[in-house]
Formats: C-alpha cells, structure tokens, sequence
C-alpha cells in the first residue's frame, strides 16, 4: 500500500469467509452479573418466530391410540451452553446448559417453532425446507437481539448459528428450533460470551468490545481477525450492500463487479475519517462466489486506526 496526494486503495478479493474463517483473538472471560437469566420459550415467541399459532405441548399419541412418550420440552430462551466450534456448526446438540454466570460459549436469543406441515404432508425436521426455514430466521433475528441496526452484527464477531431436534425428538413431536449467538475464534473454538449480549451493538462500549477488528489491512494474508477489545490497526466501519443478477437477483454479478461497487463508498468513507483528506489510506473487501452462495451479500469498507 502507499500513501500519497492521491488515496490509495487496499482490497481483497476473498473478504470475509463464512463462521469457521473468522480469525480473532480470545477474549477475557468477563463476568456474566448482568447476563440474561434462562427463560422457558412461550407460545407467542414461537408464533412469532414461525408466523403461525403456536400449537401447545401435548403427549404424543402412540400407534394404538393411547398415550406415547411424554413430548421432548423445548429449549429455553436465554439459556447458556458451552460449546465447542464443531458442535456449533452441527443441525443437533446435546450439551447442557450451564449457568450463565459460568463460563460459556453460546446463548440462545430465540426459540421457535417449526413450519413442517406443507400440503397436508409432514415434513422431516432436516428437511431442505425446514432447514432452510431455520437458517433464514435465526440471522434475521440476530439484530433485533444484538442491536446496533442492520449493520450491527455485520460490522462485529458475533454470528447466528442454529439448532433442530433430532430425528427420534421429532418424531416424538418436537417441532422447535434453536438460535443462539456465537463469536468463533477462527482457530478451532469460540470466544467466550460474558455480560449482557441483549442490545450489546447499540452501545459504544459493546461495539467497541465485539466490533470486528484486524491486526493488519484486508490485503495482508499475515493479519488476524481480532474483535476490537483486542489489540488492532484496523477496523471495519461500513457496509456496502450488493445487488445480485438473474431473474430473482440472487445470481453472483461477478468478482469485478462486487469489487467496482465498494471502492467509490469505501474511499469516501476513509477520506471522511482520515485527519487529512488529501492523503489517506482505506480497505474494501467482497464477497467471492462461494460467500456469495452462503448469504454474503455485502462488502464491508476498513479503515486504519491510530
């Protein structure tokens, strides 16, 4: 990169990699006095998670009529998990929950149910369509619990990830789902999760702390992800938003395409942050193909920090 009269760019062309290739630092454990206590899922947040009327829990029927197995109970809202990455990116998990107020790695922000009813038919819980259903509502919801607006968790560590009941759970009637937030590592784990995450985006000290962050510029292969709270000198401060092609604009539009439409925004978002705006250096990275496919639809512009 150079620095002169006339602005400088840095980009590149991979930007940032789905969950399993964000790459920070591990954060300090910070006490959880203020963190959400557990809270069972009602009716209503399931309706409104699935756009339908709840159904309420009832014992399964068993083949001759009479009562089955007692129905699985629902996740709890709020609750706590300590997860490891592997079981974060599973459709199913088993772990316990523990105290939020012990170390722990994930929390649940919503549990919902379930649309698996399609023409009169069932479907199966993993399902292409149940599990697109869940992959979809999980992140949306992601901002309305984290706060800071729609580019709120765009611009900061923490990413949505989702869970269904097992097959022998589902077909003993459990017919929820499960989002809890996350912030991984990029090494192999996840940070770990301490205060209150309710809201967190919408404060300066909570994007401060989960912000996302890097040790060197987008272009420098040798920089790691960090979130902010952690040492930096560079940090992502804007979006770009992408529009795709095709009949349904969902089509990728090309490399060059996703590349040209960053630069003019990123560079004027470096000149208006730059104590000189003659002379200032600023970073735009985009989605390749494969992000593309996985949902990135968006770049997000850098800028260097003292």
């Amino acid at each position: 990169m150079t620095t002169g009269s006339r602005p400088a760019a840095r980009a590149r062309a991979a930007g940032l990699a789905p969950l399993v290739a964000l790459v920070l630092l591990a954060l300090v454990l910070v006490g959880c006095s203020e963190a959400e206590e557990p809270r069972s899922p009602t009716g209503a947040a399931d309706a409104d998670a699935a756009g339908q009327e709840a159904a309420p829990d009832a014992p399964a029927t068993g083949a001759s009529g009479g009562p089955g197995p007692p129905r699985p109970a629902p996740p709890a809202e709020r609750a706590c998990y300590d997860l490891d990455l592997d079981e974060a990116l599973a459709a199913t998990v088993d772990s316990p929950t523990r105290p939020c107020s012990s170390p722990h790695t994930a929390r649940t922000f919503l549990v919902g149910r379930l649309d698996r009813a399609v023409d009169g038919h069932l479907l199966a819980v993993d399902s292409d369509r149940v599990r697109t259903q869940v992959a979809s509502q999980c992140p949306a919801a992601l901002p309305d619990f984290v706060g800071g607006g729609g580019d709120g968790w765009r611009l900061s560590v923490l990413r949505a990830v989702w869970f269904t009941p097992t097959l022998s759970e589902a077909d003993a009637g459990a017919s929820w789902f499960r989002c809890d937030v996350v912030a991984p590592d990029g090494r192999g784990g996840l940070l770990p999760l301490g205060g209150r995450l309710e809201g967190t985006l919408a404060t300066p000290a909570g994007r401060d702390r989960w912000g996302l962050c890097a040790t060197g510029a987008p272009d420098d292969r040798d920089a790691r992800r960090v979130a902010c709270a952690e040492q930096h000198s560079w940090r992502a401060v804007s979006v770009v938003e992408l529009a795709g092609t095709g009949p349904d604009g969902e089509d990728y539009p090309g490399e060059q395409a996703v590349q040209e439409r960053g630069q003019e925004p990123c560079e004027q978002v470096g000149r208006d942050r730059a104590t000189d705006p003659l002379e200032f250096t600023w970073g735009y990275e985009w989605p390749s193909a494969e992000q593309w496919a996985a949902g990135q639809r968006f770049g997000r512009c850098w800028v260097p920090v003292a």
